[in-house]
């Protein structure tokens, strides 16, 4: 196994460490990416080039220590390669989704007085064009790609290509400027402000120093080895601590293969013609792989669904007496593995929230190798992983390595208490915020704010945000979050809200999974117009009531849903109901959506609706509809009329 410490000590930022790789490996693969339907190699060679003439032409532009730099885009090299040009010059990275509102974008790129933002395309430009005038500090703009871009005339704007060209021409004139710059960056200063992913308005930025980062990587990577001879497909957004971890400190570190897809609706057949060694998924992309099987098994033969069937009942048997079925494997799961591209997997994660333990099963019955990491922004990213050997869909597995620290403060009899967490190469606090650094940071151990305990193999549970436990009105405590888990196995399900907090029974707010759900609603020559005309069909509305009856009868009592009903959207970040990393925000639901929830425990049937919803694009369309509230106990319209 390589020495992934001795590396860090070798090279312990970003810039120094992508140095010695291009001396060290020059010519071997670094990167890939999925351009007009064909993968282009960038090599270390190259990829140290291109950082190169970015950070000089920085430079050229008058940028350097303390600056800020911002980065927007969908994942690129042209991406990975900014971020640690902005480190080479001295100055912090802040990357944003791409899929921010202009009002967000305005705020952090003005908290960070951004000097400068990194943006891919025309969309991107056009945004930071539009915000103008709210980011005074905005000096320029860099776009990669130069399509649609004649049409602008604003002296901010700078194409890379030219940045990079201007970054030669200062190479020429001063050759040894660039390893002056690299040998002066520090493994202890702030070169990453990575935006926290909890349930607040507006995001903080965790100060994360690069030796801290490749530190923690070299920890991870002791307990779950890569090297040059693995493949990784970097799906999830930059900005999260946990793409960092992965397509920028350990592709570093230990050298592992990147590979960007072409674009979102490419990436399952980009996945499979790289078929990667390793994966690391969020839940709602899980659950959407999980969703779309089972979607395709609805339109397959009988012969094939009963395949299907005897396939996951075989598969699921096995794996519950942990082990693997050969039988499943011939019928049902190599064929699965290969058509999804996971047929190299040697490795396997989930995490940023919780996966369902169906889904989750799921995937290890396929053979999957599937493990739960938990982490934090401010932990750099997973702390906790389950052991090859070891792992158990309700936990989070156990602490990476023996310098970090969990205890449980403050347990209850049964144990459950506040996670907190202390190790050597935590987050160095909140940027501009010291008294929220104060609050979360005490005596070196972060608190999480989530609620959790150890079990009896002292592998970590996580339950849910404290926040978010919820107590009946019988003082019968439930984590809508470990429901709503259950709930999304379904493949018509895509979000839903639990409720019940002091309530006498618990209700349940649906967003229908409108790809699936249209899917089948089409099959059986059901006519809709758009997502809320289907959410309110009665015979949709009998569907999801056996998809919910049938989660009921895996919980106690306490714990089932007693009412629920179909929204007339679905919830959107966009929308403020769920962050950048698909977490709901309960008060934001509470309030929005306040007469409904009065209306479902209010004892109404029906619960009518007119209201505006935004798009992204600003345009708005009026919904006029009325929601039926499905009482579980009693026969409703959608019976009925399925009847």
């Amino acid at each position: 196994m390589m020495d992934y410490a001795g590396r860090v000590a070798q090279a312990d930022t970003f810039p120094k460490l992508l140095r010695l790789n291009a001396r060290e490996f020059g010519g071997e693969i670094a990167l890939r990416e999925k351009d007009f339907g064909l993968w282009r190699v960038f090599t270390w060679n190259a990829y140290q080039a291109r950082v190169k003439a970015f950070a000089l032409g920085l430079v050229e532009l008058g940028l350097g220590r303390g600056d800020v730099i911002g980065i927007i885009g969908d994942n690129r090299p042209d991406w990975v390669s900014a971020e640690i040009a902005a480190h080479a010059v001295g100055a912090m990275s802040l990357g944003l989704y791409r899929d921010v509102l202009d009002e967000e974008a305005a705020y952090l790129l003005n908290y960070g007085e951004a000097k400068l933002v990194f943006a891919e395309d025309e969309e991107q430009v056009d945004k930071l064009l539009t915000l103008a005038d709210r980011v005074p500090e905005l000096r320029h703009i860099v776009y990669s790609d130069p399509r649609g871009m004649r049409k602008y005339d604003d002296p901010r704007l700078l194409s890379a290509d030219k940045l990079a060209e201007l970054g030669r021409a200062r190479a020429a004139r001063e050759p040894d400027l660039y390893n002056q710059l690299v040998d002066r960056t520090q493994g202890e200063d702030v070169a990453i402000l990575c935006t926290t992913s909890g349930t607040t308005a507006h995001p903080k930025l965790a100060m994360l120093a690069a030796g801290r980062v490749l530190r923690h990587c070299a920890t991870y990577l002791s307990f779950d080895p890569k090297d040059s001879s693995d493949e990784y497909v970097s799906v999830l957004p930059l900005p999260w601590i946990m793409e960092q971890v992965y397509a920028m400190g350990k592709g570093l570190l230990c050298r592992m293969k990147v590979n960007f897809v072409e674009q979102a609706d490419t990436m399952m057949n980009d996945f499979r013609e790289i078929a990667p060694t390793f994966v690391l998924f969020a839940p709602r992309v899980w659950e959407g792989i999980a969703a779309d099987v089972r979607a395709r098994v609805m339109d397959a033969s009988p012969l094939k669904q009963n395949l299907y069937e005897y396939g996951m009942k075989s598969g699921l048997a096995a794996l519950a007496e942990g082990r693997h079925s050969a039988i499943a494997d011939a019928v049902l799961f190599r064929a699965l593995r290969d058509r999804l591209g996971f047929t190299r997997l040697r490795s396997a994660a989930t995490g940023g929230a919780a996966l369902g333990p169906d889904t989750f099963k799921f995937f290890r019955a396929m053979g999957v190798p599937l493990r739960t990491l938990y982490g934090q922004t401010e932990t750099m990213g997973a702390f906790t992983l389950h052991q090859p050997d070891a792992v158990n869909p309700d936990t989070t597995g156990v602490a990476m390595g023996d310098h970090i620290k969990i205890e449980i403060r403050d347990p209850d009899v049964h144990g459950v208490g506040e996670i907190v967490v202390k190790h050597p190469n935590m987050f160095l606090g909140y940027f501009k915020a010291p008294e929220a650094s104060a609050a979360d940071l005490r005596d070196g151990w972060m608190h999480s704010g989530d609620a959790g305990y150890f079990n009896a193999d002292k592998q970590l549970v996580v339950i849910d945000r404290i926040k978010d436990l919820a107590q009946t009105a019988r003082g019968e405590r439930f984590s809508p979050q470990y429901i709503e888990n259950k709930l999304k196995f379904s493949p018509y399900i895509a979000e839903t809200v639990v409720l019940g907090d002091q309530r006498d029974v618990l209700a349940a707010m649906i967003c229908i999974r409108f790809s699936i759900v249209s899917k089948w609603a089409e099959k059986n020559r059901l006519a809709f117009t758009t997502y809320t005309d289907l959410a309110s069909r009665p015979e949709v509305y009998a569907v999801v009531r056996k998809e919910v009856e049938a989660v009921n009868a895996t919980l106690p009592p306490a714990q089932q849903i007693s009412k629920f009903l179909l929204l007339y959207k679905e919830l959107d970040a966009d929308d403020g109901e769920l962050t950048r990393t698909r977490k709901v925000r309960r008060s934001v639901i509470n309030e929005k959506y306040a007469d409904i929830i009065d209306g479902i425990y209010g004892g109404a049937r029906e619960i009518p609706v007119d209201t505006v919803i935004r798009f992204q694009d600003g345009t708005t369309q009026r919904i006029r509809t009325t929601l039926e509230v499905v009482d579980l106990d009693r026969p409703t319209a959608a019976m009925e009329a399925a009847e």
